[in-house]
């Protein structure tokens, strides 16, 4: 039987991918909090993933990404460790329900059934007099006003209608995209996160033109082409390393391709 609460039984002959990551960090001789700062994922997160309760994760999407993002913390095989991680959450995979069942009122405490009717009755006849109070003169006793009839003799001069020139679209527009899988995280300057996946081959992302400092984190900069207006820019980064705290604003962008040449 597996334990839900406490993640999978291990597979005879082989570990679980926690497991692995686990003797790899222990190996390197670093902490959870060590990994947590590489990475920038929460250490309930990190834990999550040592003790193979995947549960407790956002999603399968969100696994996929903290597994390999780990994977490169502690020098292992990102790949390998994703593959298995598929095979592992296919059999174990249970998300925390996101809503409290609906509770349904207790019928004793309904009002009776003649009150409720009685109730809309007496709003409808408030409404009723106070369209009649307003919309005419039967309880003011005033005269009704007179009518006056327009005179149509003269037309009216035509209207003239300027065009209106279409939008100019918006200067500086950055667009990310995958050249092969590859994750990544961007957040803005308030350490508020705007994306963070694992892009796809061909899968592009555009950064949001009023995003406050948008920076962004990521193991493989040479996966990720960068355009501004359609126009390419330098790579991000070499792919030797990850990087982080980068910032990939149009004006960030240009800034660097300008310190670069």
């Amino acid at each position: 039987m597996v334990d839900e609460a406490a993640g999978p039984l291990a597979t005879p002959g082989r570990e679980h991918v926690g497991d692995r990551l686990r003797a790899a960090r222990e190996a390197a001789g670093l902490s959870l909090a060590d990994i947590g700062q590489r990475t920038r994922i929460p250490l309930r997160h990190l834990e999550a993933i040592e003790n193979s309760t995947y549960a407790s994760l956002p999603s399968i999407t969100y696994a996929m990404g903290f597994v390999r993002a780990y994977a490169r913390a502690v020098g292992a095989d990102e790949v390998a460790l994703a593959t298995d991680l598929r095979g592992e959450l296919a059999t174990t995979w249970a998300p925390k329900p996101r809503h409290e069942p609906y509770d349904p009122a207790e019928p004793a405490r309904l009002p009776p059934r003649g009150l409720a009717l009685a109730g809309v009755l007496v709003a409808v006849l408030i409404v009723v007099g106070i369209g009649l109070w307003y919309g005419t003169s039967i309880f003011r006793g005033e005269e009704a006003a007179p009518v006056v009839v327009a005179d149509t003799a003269a037309p009216a001069p035509a209207a003239v209608t300027t065009p209106v020139p279409p939008p100019t679209p918006a200067a500086g527009r950055v667009r990310l995209t995958a050249t092969d899988e590859v994750w990544v995280r961007i957040y803005d300057a308030a350490n508020d996160t705007l994306l963070m996946k694992t892009m796809q081959k061909g899968e592009t992302y555009d950064v949001p033109a009023d995003a406050n400092g948008p920076q962004i984190n990521i193991g493989r900069p040479d996966k990720l082409a960068v355009t501004i207006d359609g126009q390419a820019v330098p790579p991000l980064g070499s792919g030797e390393r990850p990087i982080k705290d980068i910032g990939i604003s149009a004006a960030a962008l240009r800034a660097r391709g300008a310190a670069g040449a």
